[in-house]
């Protein structure tokens, strides 16, 4: 084990209506251009009597996940934290988040 502290990192970006905040380890500028990988997912231990339904629901949805490719237009926030925190999954209707707006070509892509 190394003597220097493993970065943490809090990732916050829209997914199918909702918004995901998962902390990881590891964050990287993808080769697939317009991605970011998100890799070494953090969630609470198990060992905990009490158990948070959102966490579970996120742990089993990550669960065997190595990497994790997120278009850079659905990221709202990448924070480097000192202590992860509960990921957490919330319903994005009726916030006052919205995505970034992008030009989709009508006639196939030619201008």
């Amino acid at each position: 084990m190394s003597d220097t502290p493993q970065h943490i990192y809090k990732v916050v970006f829209h997914n199918q209506g909702h918004i995901y905040e998962v902390y990881a380890h590891n964050i990287y500028q993808s080769d697939l251009y317009g991605f970011i990988e998100v890799e070494d997912y953090i969630f609470g231990t198990r060992s905990k009597l009490v158990v948070d339904p959102g966490e579970d629901k996120l742990r089993q949805e990550f669960d065997g996940v190595q990497r994790s490719f997120i278009p850079m237009h659905a990221v709202i926030r990448i924070d480097e934290v000192e202590k992860e925190g509960v990921a957490k999954v919330t319903d994005s209707t009726g916030s006052n988040v919205m995505p970034f707006p992008m030009h989709v070509p009508r006639d196939g892509g030619s201008t």
